[in-house]
């Protein structure tokens, strides 16, 4: 008894047929693995509390490269903040001695809506900062004297009037910053184990994506 097999049609066609469909998988698996990490990566980051715009800041991108070859990156356009909560930390004053960090009570923007800090804290509008130091282990702080609270939905301080800085009535003094020798941010993020399970889930992807094409 002799069996006798046989392809039919054109072999090279459906060759290159199956490379294509092959090649179109990896990109759309390789594609699918990037858009899951920055999703996981954005995840994490308004999860940790540090906001949606900084989430935002998480941008992906795919290579389609030919030969069966494509690439897939993952980053974020706040590198170094990201590297803090992704590693944990220990934060120190670049000048000086002390880490000064505002309080609710302190304005959002400084002079010329920079990041508010001591040196662009708007004493024409407050007052001026009065160092209060503490010792015993307690942190020191950066005062203004002769604030009045405002009513109303906007709250927060204000400079008082000439006649309540005379009678002293309704002034209290309010902490804008607490000043500490440093700050150890605890580990938040973790972009090494994100990547590493979608680099495991990518094989997975890419044959889903190949089946897909065949049906």
């Amino acid at each position: 008894m002799r069996l006798e097999a046989a392809i039919q049609g054109d072999l090279g066609r459906h060759m290159k047929a199956e490379i294509k469909a092959a090649g179109g998988a990896v990109v759309i698996g390789t594609r699918r693995a990037a858009e899951g990490l920055k999703h996981e990566m954005r995840a994490q980051v308004t999860g940790a509390g540090l906001g949606r715009r900084l989430a935002n800041s998480w941008r992906g991108k795919v290579f389609e490269n030919k030969r069966l070859n494509a690439a897939g990156r993952v980053w974020t356009k706040a590198p170094t903040i990201m590297r803090a909560f992704n590693e944990g930390v220990t934060i120190k004053s670049k000048k000086g001695l002390w880490l000064a960090i505002p309080t609710p009570a302190a304005p959002r923007r400084g002079i010329g809506g920079k990041r508010i800090s001591p040196a662009t804290f708007p004493e024409h509008r407050f007052g001026r900062l009065r160092f209060v130091y503490r010792g015993g282990g307690k942190p020191s702080l950066l005062v203004v004297d002769g604030l009045k609270a405002r009513g109303g939905k906007r709250g927060g301080f204000s400079k008082a009037g000439k006649r309540a800085q005379a009678t002293g009535q309704g002034l209290t003094t309010v902490v804008m910053f607490i000043m500490v020798p440093q700050v150890r941010l605890r580990k938040r993020l973790d972009f090494t184990g994100a990547g590493r399970r979608w680099q495991q889930r990518l094989p997975r992807l890419i044959a889903n994506a190949w089946q897909d094409s065949s049906n």
